[in-house]
């Protein structure tokens, strides 16, 4: 098998889950070139309602028939929060997004999470007694 056949069979999907927004963005093995991309917000009329768990996984089987279309059969996936100064752990759509491209028929290499962790950063906003309402 070339190289040219992994590249058309295998993808990585590189799921940003925060709790304001899912983005589903498929790419080729390299990283580099957009297979499918989606977000919860396109699936969903109301703001509050893109980081649920049905607007990821909307975002995900949009992205996933892009996908299949295009000749992809196998993804890896990798899972990102918001990281740095942020929260380290994915919001609520990653879990759905996950099971969405599983049930889709493809085949799940490896799951990853690549959240950014700060080894020493600037400081957090809110000062010493935090953020006062």
């Amino acid at each position: 098998m070339s190289s040219s056949d992994v590249s058309k069979k295998w993808g990585i999907v590189h799921i940003f889950s925060s709790y304001n927004n899912t983005i589903v963005h498929i790419t080729d093995l390299s990283g580099s070139e957009t297979i499918a991309i989606s977000s919860g917000g396109r699936h969903v009329k109301a703001d509050r309602f893109q980081a649920t768990p049905y607007a990821a996984m909307k975002a995900a089987q949009a992205a996933a028939e892009t996908a299949r279309s295009k000749g992809i059969e196998h993804l890896h996936i990798r899972v990102r929060a918001v990281g740095g100064v942020g929260g380290r752990t994915p919001g609520p759509g990653a879990q759905a997004v996950i099971r969405a491209i599983a049930r889709g028929g493809f085949r799940v290499g490896k799951i990853e999470d690549v959240t950014p962790i700060p080894h020493d950063t600037t400081r957090k906003a809110g000062g010493r007694r935090g953020r006062r309402a």
